[in-house]
């Protein structure tokens, strides 16, 4: 059986490391053929010594100038590019069999979507992509005959719970609803009067998952269940009305999906990503993960508990820019990566987030998207506009 070349879109953070340990326990079946980083040049350089892929990409010329030589002194093959338009290159290329889309924010778009014009098998970690482009992305893959598979824990969960033919629609396939699970993140039992004065340390100690900062922020919020939940309207093609979010601190449940009959159906395991990435990689086949199998008489018990609108505002902006429809999405996506930025940087507290992002919509009206370019606009006057907010609070 040949390899299947595989491109990292984001190798150097948790989700591309993770997807890189499954690869390399399956070296008779998948090679690397490019990986790609943005700041982590160590990581990015250690990476290339383990894999060789055929190709590195990096975000400037000076990067490129600096990793490609140690490259070749160590007697590597691979080629360092760098850009925007590299990575939709690598992304694309003919060759490449399976991509991960693991570029966090918006940022991993442009080259995700490259990915799905080109009718490659995308895993998709990058839920900014469809949250942002959501009827242009859905229709793209469509159109080119891509392989959509979801990497969020959630959404794979779904995946897995869903009958092979939901495309034909929820209702005609006996799905009455979708339960979208949520950990409640590191401030789920903080009294609300103590959220003002949170630290960005203790915002990104999540208690179940390992993330990276921006996503562990999300988490916090909340604002990373209301993407998911515009994501998965957009992935199963269901309504809001449809996805109902449910906190369940133990992260064993990843989520549920209710049928008609009275059936739940469940996937359970323990929070580690690697579960679903082996996952997508392998379907429909199942192949070794390297987790731990799941301990039910230790996990003990399953807590769940209907999520606060108080705590969370994020979730219902979330809802809300979904219903409105057009470049909302977009608006609610930049507007909080501002914020959260923000918020990292010690420039606002964390209850300002969502501050910044109801006023970021309420200033931007939604437009209709008919190409990509409205999409770009919309997140670029979004940013625009929650920098300006930050400059007049200073």
């Amino acid at each position: 059986m040949s390899r299947a070349w595989i491109t990292v879109l984001g190798a150097t953070g948790s989700i591309g490391v993770s997807t890189l340990d499954v690869v390399a326990r399956h070296a008779d079946r998948y090679a690397v053929f490019a990986l790609t980083g943005h700041s982590q040049m160590a990581v990015l350089e250690a990476q290339c010594r383990q894999h060789d892929p055929l190709f590195a990409v990096v975000a400037d010329a000076a990067q490129a100038g600096e990793l490609q030589p140690r490259l070749q002194a160590a007697g590597l093959q691979t080629r360092v590019l760098h850009g925007v338009e590299a990575l939709a290159e690598v992304a694309a290329d003919q060759r490449v069999d399976v991509v991960m889309a693991a570029i966090v924010g918006a940022a991993g778009l442009s080259p995700t979507l490259a990915a799905v014009r080109a009718g490659k098998r995308v895993l998709l970690a990058n839920k900014e992509a469809l949250v942002m482009s959501g009827a242009l992305f859905m229709q793209a893959v469509r159109s080119s005959g891509a392989q959509l598979l979801p990497i969020d824990s959630e959404h794979n969960a779904i995946f897995q719970c869903m009958p092979r033919d939901y495309a034909n629609g929820l209702g005609q396939v006996g799905v009455r609803r979708i339960l979208l699970t949520a950990s409640g993140g590191p401030f789920r039992d903080f009294a609300l009067e103590d959220l003002k004065g949170v630290t960005p340390a203790q915002a990104c100690a999540h208690p179940n998952w390992s993330m990276g900062q921006k996503i562990s922020v999300d988490s916090a919020s909340m604002m990373n269940k209301g993407l998911e939940l515009i994501e998965a309207c957009w992935l199963f093609d269901a309504r809001p009305e449809q996805v109902e979010v449910v906190v369940h601190p133990q992260s064993v449940v990843h989520s549920l999906v209710d049928y008609v009959d009275g059936s739940v159906l469940a996937q359970l395991g323990n929070p580690d990503m690697r579960t679903p990435i082996a996952h997508a990689l392998a379907w429909p086949e199942r192949i070794d993960s390297g987790v731990s199998a799941l301990d039910l008489l230790s996990t003990a018990r399953l807590d769940f508990q209907a999520p606060d609108p108080q705590r969370f505002p994020c979730l219902w902006l979330a809802r809300q820019a979904f219903d409105a429809g057009g470049t909302a999405c977009a608006v609610l996506n930049a507007a909080n990566e501002v914020a959260v930025q923000a918020f990292l940087d010690g420039r606002i507290g964390f209850t300002d987030i969502p501050v910044i992002i109801e006023h970021t919509l309420n200033c931007l009206p939604p437009v209709q998207v008919e190409e990509l370019a409205q999409v770009m606009l919309a997140d670029r006057q979004a940013r625009e506009h929650a920098h300006r907010w930050l400059a007049n609070r200073a």
